[in-house]
């Protein structure tokens, strides 16, 4: 056995008890046990059991989360995926030996196998009495000690496996995000749409505005870089023949970290044929509704300190409705100048970089007015200065069909009506492409491919790109991208380091004064 080192919060005492327990000739981590029952369907089978131990013995396994000795008697919970159960463990059922081997060796922690016998305690828990036990793994690191659990923050994240043992409101986080993926496959599939998969590795990026993250394939002699969206991919299916396409793909965007974004994100992008952004708003809404029925059972759910309403229709509103409807500035009837002081005046970032009313509407709405878009809002007509996919307004000259759904000041969604004119495509890819040389490291690059796919006929399409995690994130009333991504983004530190230890509530257990 080696001692711990810098790199692990391996404990002495607890590596010390594996050495002592092998030397008395114990086989240390098993490779099996035989567990017919879950915590769940024992509490479920028990249901109405009295203080009578059951006829039948259940045999069941998991994790020690506390142990509390009084003597002769010793009181444990222990608990799986399912849910927690108490152990009542006696002296005279076990026989010295073993009784001694759990009180010396078994502790918070650690796994182990149990059978006995469903009883009902005085006080009304549903309890599993003793008689053998099997320790299935010693942990060699200690839970915090406090039975609350991880408080620090920053610890949560890169512990992750840590917050999932102590905090069961974190993991029920992640059951309900695993469901809501469930649910969104389940709704496509049942309507029609298949799913594939598309390089994550890509010569060219594109997709979205972004910078990337680059690599280098040595057996290529090739600079690659990791998507920043599925789009152009799933775009040449459509060409391809295929008429209902979805991808629920991980992105990865080199930028900044904030509460609503992770460097590392998961989102579905979904393409239909024959269909404009306005079926797509129309789709995007369905999905969400859908999952959230199946959820939640109703449409008005907390976030945060408000109260946002789900039921649909949402409410829909231009880019420039917005902007002198919530912030107050009708743009198209100020001249450039105008809109530059008006910049200033409302402290909106490079207030002097947009050079045409079409840019100072982004920047106005932007700096505005996303934030104020708390209850589920689409907003529909872009610029095509910064939407160089989407297909050019049927009525509206210098926009195009495209849309965004806000909720909680977040955007959620944005779809379009997909261009599919290989010489526009070429020139907005072009136009893209100078701002990029110029020093915008989030412009996308010129894929020519693509535009030789769209070439050979893309039929009307309608896309849409909805962000997993965020929709996780106002579904289950977490304010922080972190607390809904398993593994977050995070510097690199050494294991171990500046752990500080919760709380522990008092807690009326069996056997407690």
């Amino acid at each position: 056995m080696t001692d711990p080192t810098e790199n692990t919060a391996f404990e002495q005492t607890r590596l010390d008890k594996i050495v002592a327990l092998r030397e008395k000739g114990h086989c240390m981590f098993p490779p099996t046990f035989d567990r017919r029952d879950t915590v769940l369907e024992i509490k479920t089978r028990y249901a109405d059991i009295t203080h009578d131990k059951s006829a039948e013995s259940v045999s069941t396994a998991g994790r020690i989360h506390i142990v509390r000795n009084h003597g002769k008697t010793i009181f444990a919970d222990l608990g799986d995926e399912s849910g927690r159960i108490q152990l009542y463990i006696r002296k005279n059922d076990l026989g010295e030996e073993q009784f001694e081997l759990f009180n010396q060796y078994v502790e918070r922690g650690d796994i182990i196998g149990v059978e006995g016998h469903v009883f009902r305690t005085k006080l009304g828990e549903i309890t599993i009495w003793v008689d053998r036990f099997t320790l299935l793994c010693k942990a060699v690191c200690s839970l915090p000690e406090k039975f609350h659990g991880l408080k620090d923050v920053e610890k949560r994240y890169r512990q992750r496996y840590v917050d999932l043992i102590v905090n069961d409101e974190n993991r029920q986080t992640f059951r309900s995000r695993s469901r809501i993926i469930s649910l969104l496959r389940r709704y496509l599939d049942d309507h029609g749409f298949l799913e594939f998969e598309t390089p994550i590795l890509q010569p060219v990026y594109g997709g979205a505005n972004a910078q990337p993250f680059t690599t280098y394939h040595n057996s290529l002699d090739q600079k690659l870089f990791l998507r920043i969206a599925p789009e152009l991919y799933l775009k040449r299916l459509i060409v391809g023949g295929f008429e209902q396409v979805f991808e629920i793909s991980r992105n990865f965007r080199n930028e900044s970290i904030d509460s609503d974004h992770n460097p590392e994100f998961t989102m579905v992008e979904i393409y239909w044929v024959y269909r404009d952004f306005r079926d797509m708003m129309e789709l995007t809404e369905n999905i969400v509704t859908y999952i959230i029925q199946q959820v939640h059972g109703k449409f008005e759910l907390p976030f945060g300190e408000t109260t946002i309403n789900f039921t649909a229709p949402w409410r829909k509103l231009s880019m420039a409705d917005s902007v002198k409807e919530i912030g107050g500035i009708d743009i198209f009837a100020h001249s450039v100048e105008e809109l530059r002081k008006l910049a200033h005046e409302h402290k909106i970032d490079d207030p002097d970089k947009p050079r045409s009313q079409r840019e100072y509407l982004i920047a106005f709405f932007e700096g505005l007015i996303e934030e104020k878009l708390i209850q589920p809002t689409f907003i529909y007509d872009y610029p095509v200065e910064n939407s160089p996919l989407a297909k050019r307004h049927r009525e509206k000259e210098g926009f195009t069909e495209r849309f965004e759904l806000f909720i909680a000041g977040m955007e959620v969604g944005n779809g379009f009506s997909e261009l599919n004119d290989p010489v526009d495509q070429k020139e907005r890819f072009e136009a893209q492409d100078e701002k990029r040389r110029l020093g915008d490291i989030e412009a996308q690059m010129i894929d020519y491919d693509f535009i030789n796919a769209i070439g050979y006929g893309m039929p009307p399409t309608g896309g849409v790109g909805i962000g997993i995690d965020r929709l996780v994130m106002l579904l289950t009333n977490n304010d922080s991208i972190k607390e809904v991504i398993l593994f977050p983004s995070m510097k690199t530190v050494k294991v171990g380091e500046g752990e500080e230890e919760a709380e522990e509530p008092s807690q009326e257990k069996e056997g407690t004064s």
